[in-house]
Formats: structure tokens, C-alpha cells, sequence
């Protein structure tokens, strides 16, 4: 269990300093009812943030324990991606080749001893500030440090205090940056739990850590949602998991150590599974009520017992024939009302997607297409095969296809020569399409131009000409998060107004700056 609290530790923090100050040489734990704040005041502080909850308890003698009260304890410490201006990196053009090397050696190693002083003061600050807090009330824990091993006694008496106080909410991100931890936190489970009770966490975010759940952890039963990145799981999970009987949220990111997933029917309030980026190899869920499944990750069997209460599925299949593979090999979504498909397409072409006769999606209703291409020439024919996608959705109303280019040249009317329009059913529900990235590439407007012309009921069509540009948050990242917007493409205006003319229809260029 934890280890006892170390003695009153002097807080760099100024804020913090007037904090220790104000207790110390108190005991607060207990006051007589005319000394307690009211229930207004604590309701106003926990609005704050704990440095302005502190403030507020020094304007009056009979408020300085006010801030002991505060429901919401979460410390923000330095992790090595943090940028620090007074670093500098060194430029090569600046140095000969040993040079640079003892430059970069030189810079890494003061990089690093800030960041252990910055480090070592975040953890006198944490500590000083649970050797003080009453303990009542706590909703939320959170931590994001990267620790390193000589830190890892301070984690076990957090965890306790999280425990102790009876926390909701307990989040622990011990990332130290985005790729997996070489010196990796053992996180005790068990610790959770105070001993003779049941753990008031219902919600538990773990990241960078290792743990060792086994069927004898009991005691949480009011977990409703847990998410796990980057943790290395050993032991049985899924008779751990048995035991959260309140499951509603579970979310795994690129974890390890579990081979074969298996969700066991015991999470009957299950209502979102996420699996992203991880190595099973088969996944298998027993949670009948489940409503919205997301899987990220290489092509493996996964079977949804109770699939028929799934309205809402997210896929993406690594490789290039991956989004033909969702349409034609995940059966589990058929009878999905949303559904989200995602591929990261590199030098090969898109997968020419032949769906089955038994491979319709009756029930779906709002499709989001995302597509990431890796290289540019690709984007012209291959999207063509998009229309495709619609044919095994009869009763589409809403179709949303976002792609995504590298930050290069904008092609604008490329020389590739398109004959046909793509085969498509005629449509009688699709009303609304979106469509960015948007940069009238010859297979960008012969599927544009398809839908206009199949879609008979069609009352709006959305283009994106502000192309957006794909970052990666980490390299671990299996699709890019989030863009940067490029120029806006004059002759997207163009192309629209002598489109829609051509089928009577409206489109909207969106961002258009003539507007």
C-alpha cells in the first residue's frame, strides 16, 4: 500500500507557498459548525481553478481552509515534448559535423536537467497540496507527468489519496512523450479500492502505465468508463472486466500484452467499444447492448454478439484495400445507422470495392467517408471507386467524404483523362453531400458529377475547396488527427457555378472568399 506521507515540504510555487502557509500547524479535518465555509462557498470554489480556489481563501482568516474543500485536484506537469524557449536547438549549418553531435549531446542533456527541476518541483507541489487537502468532497484526480523510475513512490501515494478521498473521476497520464515509455509505471489496480469498501471511481483514464488485472480485483463496480493508451495489460483481462458490471465507456489505444479480445457478457451496459491500434488478433464481444463499436487497427475477425442493437460503427483496415475489405468482410455493421469508414492510402491504388448481393446496408442513414492519400497523382481516378459505396446503401440521406493530401503542390485539372463517370444506382434518398478536399482533380469532378446526376432527390451539395493539409499528433497516430488549411482554390468557384447549371442543382463553395 502506500508508503506514509513525508514530512511538510516547502512548495517552490508562490501560489502554493501561501497555501502551506495558511494550514500549517492546523488541524483541519475537523471544525466546529460556526468555523465550517457554507455550502455556497464551496459550491463558488470548486468552480475555480485550485490556484484561484487559493487566492479566494486568503481575502478572509475565516476562508484560509477553504480551499481544502476543493472538489477538482488536477496538476498539469512538464513532459520531454514540452518546448522550452530558453533551449535552443542547434542548427547544423552552424557547426561542423563533431561539433553539431557534442551541440545536440549538450542540448539534450540541459533539456533534461530542466526538466527534472521542473519536475521535482511539480512533485512537492502535488504532495503539499494532499498533505493539506481535507479529502471531502474530491470529484476529480488527475495527473500528467512523465515519471521516471526513481518517481514511481509518489505515484503509490497519489493513487491512495485518489482512493482515500473517494474520487469520481481519476485520471493518471504519465506519458513523458508520444512513444511508449522505456521505464513504465506499474499502476496497482488494487489500490483503488479501500480496503473494507467498493472504489467510488466511475471513471479511470490510465496512460503509459502497466497493469496486472485478474478476476480477484472486485470492488468496482460503479466503473462506467475506462480508458487505457499505451498500457501493457498482463494477467486476465476479461475476468477483470467481468467484474465492472457498470461498463459503459471501454476505449484501449495502442495497448499491449492481449492477444485475443474478449468482452464478456457480464458488461451488459456497455455502450461504446473502442479498439485502436492495437496487435489482436481477434476480437469478441458478448456485451449485448453495445451501440457504437470503433476499431482501428490491421484486418482480424471480429465478431458482435447482440450486433443488433449496433447503430453506430467507426473502421479503419490498414492497407490499401482496406476500405473495400470494410464494405465487403465486417458483416457486424450491416444494420448500422451511422457509419464511419477510414483509409490511409500509400503508393498502391484504392482496393477496387466489389461488394456482395448479401452486403447492403438497409438500415444506414449518414456515411462518413475519410481517406488519406499519401501521394498526390493517386487522388484522381482512384476515388472513383467511392461511388461504389453508395451502391450498397440504398437508403442513404447524407453522405460526408473528407480527404486528405500532403502539404505539395496543388494540381488543379489534372491531364488524366476520364471517358466515363463511374456506375452508380440511381439514388431516391440522398439529400445532402459534403465533400472537402475538394481541388476538381478529374475523379474528384466525375464523382462529383455522378452524385448530382444519380441522386434524384438530392437538395444540397457542399464543397470544400480550402484543402486541408494532414498532420500527424505522433507517429503512432494510424490516422492523421487533424489538418492545417492551405489556400482557397479560385477555380473550385468555377467549376461549381458551371456544374450547377448543368444538373439544376445548388452547391455551396464553402469559405469562398468572394462571399
Amino acid at each position: 500500500m502506500a508508503a506514509p506521507p513525508p514530512p511538510p515540504l516547502a512548495p517552490l510555487d508562490p501560489q502554493l507557498q501561501t497555501m502551506a502557509t495558511s494550514g500549517a500547524g492546523e488541524e483541519h479535518h475537523h471544525h466546529g459548525p460556526g468555523d465550517e465555509p457554507s455550502e455556497i462557498l464551496h459550491a463558488i470554489v470548486s468552480l475555480l481553478p485550485l490556484k484561484e480556489a487559493v487566492r479566494i481563501s486568503i481575502l478572509s482568516t475565516s476562508w484560509k481552509m477553504l480551499w481544502t474543500f476543493h472538489c477538482n485536484l488536477c496538476f498539469y506537469g512538464p513532459n520531454e515534448t514540452d518546448h522550452d524557449p530558453s533551449t535552443s536547438v542547434p542548427r547544423f549549418e552552424s557547426y561542423g559535423p563533431d561539433a553539431f553531435r557534442e551541440a545536440i549531446d549538450e542540448y539534450l542533456e540541459t533539456k533534461q536537467a530542466k526538466l527534472k527541476i521542473k519536475r521535482d518541483k511539480f512533485i512537492e507541489d502535488v504532495n503539499c497540496v494532499i498533505q493539506r487537502h481535507s479529502g471531502v468532497g474530491v470529484s476529480k484526480f488527475s495527473i500528467r507527468c512523465g515519471l521516471h523510475k526513481e518517481d514511481f513512490d509518489h505515484l503509490d501515494r497519489w493513487i491512495s489519496f485518489a482512493a482515500l478521498s473517494r474520487a469520481k473521476i481519476v485520471d493518471f497520464d504519465l506519458k513523458k512523450n508520444d512513444s511508449p515509455s522505456k521505464e513504465v509505471n506499474q499502476f496497482p489496480l488494487e489500490a483503488l479500492i479501500v480496503q473494507g469498501s467498493s472504489s467510488c471511481v466511475e471513471s479511470l483514464y490510465l496512460a503509459d502505465a502497466s497493469i496486472k488485472p485478474h478476476s480477484g480485483i472486485r470492488g468496482v463496480t460503479v466503473l462506467r468508463r475506462l480508458v487505457l493508451e499505451i498500457i501493457e495489460i498482463s494477467g486476465d483481462f476479461s475476468s477483470f472486466l467481468a467484474n465492472c458490471s457498470a461498463l459503459e465507456d471501454l476505449e484501449m489505444i495502442r495497448c499491449s500484452g492481449v492477444t485475443n479480445l474478449s468482452i464478456p457478457q457480464q458488461l451488459h451496459k456497455l455502450q461504446h467499444l473502442l479498439i485502436d491500434g492495437m496487435g489482436v488478433e481477434t476480437v469478441e464481444s458478448h456485451a449485448a447492448d453495445l451501440a457504437h463499436f470503433e476499431y482501428k487497427g490491421k484486418e482480424i475477425p471480429i465478431i458482435l454478439h447482440g450486433r443488433s442493437k449496433l447503430e453506430k460503427a467507426t473502421i479503419m483496415f490498414q492497407g490499401s484495400n482496406g476500405l473495400a475489405r470494410v464494405f465487403t468482410a465486417v458483416p457486424i455493421i450491416l444494420r448500422v445507422k451511422m457509419l464511419k469508414v477510414e483509409a490511409l492510402i500509400f503508393r498502391e491504388q484504392l482496393g477496387k470495392l466489389t461488394p456482395r448481393p448479401d452486403h447492403i446496408f438497409i438500415h444506414l442513414r449518414h456515411m462518413t467517408c475519410e481517406i488519406a492519400f499519401l501521394f498526390d497523382y493517386l487522388a484522381s481516378l482512384s476515388v472513383l471507386q467511392l461511388a461504389r459505396c453508395l451502391d450498397v446503401a440504398p437508403q442513404l440521406e447524407t453522405l460526408d467524404l473528407n480527404m486528405l493530401y500532403p502539404d505539395s503542390k496543388v494540381w488543379v485539372h489534372d491531364d488524366l483523362v476520364v471517358e466515363e463517370g463511374p456506375h452508380m444506382r440511381r439514388h431516391e434518398h440522398l439529400k445532402t453531400v459534403y465533400i472537402s478536399g475538394f481541388r476538381c482533380y478529374a475523379g474528384q469532378s466525375k464523382l462529383a458529377c455522378c452524385i448530382l446526376e444519380n441522386a434524384c432527390v438530392l437538395e444540397h451539395m457542399r464543397i470544400q475547396p480550402r484543402f486541408l493539409t494532414m498532420t500527424r499528433t505522433s507517429r503512432y497516430d494510424s490516422w492523421p488527427n487533424e489538418g492545417v488549411r492551405g489556400r482557397f482554390l479560385p477555380e473550385a468557384r468555377e467549376w461549381a457555378q458551371v456544374t450547377s447549371e448543368r444538373f439544376g442543382k445548388v452547391i455551396t463553395v464553402l469559405d469562398d472568399p468572394s462571399e
